[in-house]
């Protein structure tokens, strides 16, 4: 990584995220599920065309703001999985993608389908999607809520797209399979309470990158995950990939070293700190990221600039070494670069942009 101009800095290793896109691909298509991932992981057009390219319909996005960026750069089937609340400000940007692309929108309030519906004046391309919560307790309702959600849609003369969850308890260790299946069964449950009040129901989303591909086969139809583009330390240590999986490192310099002594243990400090790693850590998680070809070192403190590292080893190594770490949420880091260099697995070929960088309205 010494081709890195400074750091710390993203590295992306393309061979490795086109792998990983085509690995998700294949899985969507052997077990007759349409895939959307959610772009707000990489937030880069041209990881879109990948995805879009090896079969996707379409992107899921988190805000308007990433919405109109995809568009903007080509791709046109998208869908905002977030309980929107619709503003005036959204207007002209809702009614654009609504007219010019196909747009899905979340829900899970009979007074956020008056919003979305009062805001773009009940623009027969606005579709909706109501959220359902399958066991993470966020965003989204029971399945005995949904009927009269789908009634204000109806009332409101809009689309009933269908039902969608997250099933973000899959994010701890043993959980994968409980989630999944507790996805399908939500899903199957509301969809079932819509038939009963005469309203069709022609997708049925779920699927994070942990259950994905655990998702059940009489389950959701489409799956949306977003870490496994580039996957990241809480996956690895979910045991939900393998380190040969990981496409995106911060590469970071040894900018001092201390040898144990008097009780504390030895430590390296790097330049790679929250402001870059971003500071999520799990509560099962062994650290705030991981380092790239030293499984047992361990970053134990995050400051702005500044990871500790405790050191896998009585060697330490030099003040200017360079490392790669790897962060515990990859969604967020991301979001904390400009651009990312690019790999052929070798040398430095290229930059992305990180377009929908700080997008978050």
């Amino acid at each position: 990584m010494d081709q890195v101009p400074h750091t710390p800095a993203i590295v992306v290793d393309e061979p490795i995220v086109d792998a990983n896109i085509a690995a998700m691909a294949t899985f969507a298509a052997d077990h007759n599920l349409a895939l959307r991932p959610h772009a707000k992981t990489h937030k880069i057009a041209a990881i879109g065309h990948k995805q879009l390219a090896a079969g996707s319909q379409g992107l899921a996005v988190a805000t308007v703001g990433e919405a109109l960026y995809f568009f903007e750069h080509g791709i046109t089937d998208l869908f905002l999985s977030y309980p929107l609340w619709a503003t005036a400000n959204d207007a002209e940007s809702l009614s654009r993608l609504a007219t010019e692309a196909v747009l899905a929108v979340g829900t899970d309030s009979v007074a956020a389908v008056h919003q979305l519906a009062d805001v773009t004046r009940q623009h027969p391309g606005v579709e909706l999607m109501i959220e359902l919560n399958s066991g993470h307790n966020r965003s989204g309702v029971l399945p005995e809520h949904v009927v009269p959600i789908a009634e204000a849609i109806r009332d409101r003369n809009m689309v009933l797209r269908g039902l969608f969850t997250f099933p973000g308890h899959s994010y701890a260790p043993g959980e994968q399979t409980t989630a999944a299946a507790d996805e399908a069964r939500t899903l199957k449950t509301a969809e079932r309470y819509l038939h009963e009040a005469g309203f069709d129901v022609p997708v049925l989303s779920g699927g994070s990158s942990p259950t994905a591909k655990a998702t059940a086969a009489d389950g959701a139809g489409e799956i949306r995950p977003g870490v496994y583009v580039f996957g990241d330390a809480q996956q690895y240590e979910l045991g939900r990939i393998d380190v040969e999986d990981i496409a995106l490192t911060v590469v970071t310099t040894v900018v001092s070293r201390h040898e144990a002594q008097d009780g504390v243990p030895a430590r390296i400090i790097v330049d790679a700190g929250s402001k870059i790693l971003a500071a999520d850590r799990a509560p099962w998680a062994t650290g705030h990221g991981r380092v790239l070809g030293h499984p047992d070192a361990r970053i134990t403190a995050l400051s702005e600039h500044h990871g500790t590292i405790s050191w896998d080893s009585d060697e330490l190594p030099d003040i200017g070494t360079r490392l790669q770490l790897i962060p515990n949420h990859v969604c967020v880091a991301v979001n904390l670069v400009d651009e990312v260099y690019v790999t052929n697995g070798e040398r430095i070929t290229k930059t992305w942009q990180v377009g929908a960088r700080g997008l978050n309205t």
